[in-house]
């Protein structure tokens, strides 16, 4: 998996657990962490596909690295956050947070 020139990641989100762990709901317009061994800058956009939980419909999502963990710690992966944009992004954060609507506060790979 590959980003910038022309590189496309893959978020496979598979459930809602995985989705709270991923969705950064304090990110202005959303944030979502991929999971990656790819070197990345903070401010970098990024192409990304991902999915939703009982979904197979594969999203694409634009956005700009907002963060980044450098290697994994604990349960923590390896990875980085883009802040979603567009229309897709938007579309992206409605459904995530409606599906996570009523959870209590889980694991997330960021903080």
């Amino acid at each position: 998996m590959q980003t910038g020139m022309g590189g496309i990641l893959q978020v496979n989100i598979t459930d809602r657990a995985m989705l709270q762990a991923s969705y950064m709901p304090f990110i202005v317009d959303g944030g979502l962490f991929v999971a990656s061994k790819q070197e990345v800058k903070l401010g970098q956009e990024c192409f990304v596909l991902a999915t939703l939980p009982e979904q197979k419909q594969k999203i694409p999502l634009t956005g700009k690295v907002v963060w980044i963990n450098q290697r994994q710690s604990g349960l923590k992966p390896q990875g980085f956050a883009i802040q979603l944009s567009g229309d897709k992004g938007a579309y992206y954060k409605a459904e995530a947070e409606k599906l996570l609507a009523g959870r209590t506060t889980q694991m997330s790979y960021t903080i």
